[in-house]
């Protein structure tokens, strides 16, 4: 990969659907050209493919919140298949540091907020939490 490939990178990630003619001016390319290195970046897998982002990661959802949770090791799977089937766990990532896992949780009020967490408290396995409820979004990619 070059510095073209990396600027290439930079404008897909800020929107997918930029014409390939649209990214040629921006690099100084022939629209054949950037189809080539797309063509090429897709085969190396670099990029992997293309999705559709909504503006909100929860439209439906009034209420969002992440959740830190420390978890006993013993039972780390046993937490983990748990929160994937709770309907209310948008994202769940594993991280280092005083917490183990970090969830994004969407619910539409905040008494159904309050039950989440409450239900993700009584997980097994589940040692401590700590929420706090997102009140916007200042920047996402």
């Amino acid at each position: 990969m070059d510095d073209i490939d990396r600027r290439l990178i930079d404008l897909l990630t800020v929107n997918a659907r930029t014409s390939t003619a649209a990214l040629g001016r921006a690099l100084g390319l022939s629209r054949s050209t950037v189809q080539d290195r797309i063509a090429r970046l897709e085969r190396q897998g670099v990029i992997a493919g293309y999705t559709v982002k909504l503006g909100d990661p929860a439209p439906r959802r009034g209420v969002s919140a992440l959740v830190m949770i420390s978890v006993n090791a013993k039972l780390a799977d046993r937490a983990v298949h748990a929160l994937r089937k709770m309907p209310e766990v948008i994202r769940l990532h594993s991280i280092s540091g005083q917490y183990d896992l970090c969830a994004t949780v969407g619910t539409e009020t905040h008494d159904a907020m309050d039950a989440a967490l409450d239900a993700i408290g009584r997980l097994p396995g589940v040692e401590r939490t700590m929420s706090s409820i997102v009140l916007s979004t200042k920047m996402e990619r």
